[in-house]
C-alpha cells in the first residue's frame, strides 16, 4: 500500500515523526513540491523592490543612455 503525507520538516513535531517512521523501517520518499510561478506583475514589482529598474525623463534620454 502506498500513502502520501505532506510533513513539514522545519518544525519538531515533523522532524520526531520522520524518525519515529526510520525507526518503525517505514520508507519515506522525500518529493519536492515545485515553487508556484510568479506573474508579470510580481516579478515587476520585485524588479523595482531591488532597485534593478531604471528611470528617465524621455524616451530621447533612455535611448542616449541605451546607445541607441
Amino acid at each position: 500500500m502506498t500513502y502520501m503525507m505532506t510533513i513539514d520538516e522545519r518544525t519538531t513535531q515533523g522532524q520526531a515523526l520522520l524518525t519515529y517512521l526510520e525507526m518503525l523501517k517505514i520508507n519515506v520518499q522525500k518529493v519536492s513540491t515545485p515553487k508556484p510561478r510568479r506573474g508579470s506583475l510580481e516579478q515587476s514589482l520585485d524588479d523595482i523592490k531591488h532597485g534593478r529598474v531604471e528611470t528617465f525623463s524621455s524616451a530621447d534620454e533612455m535611448c542616449q543612455a541605451l546607445g541607441i
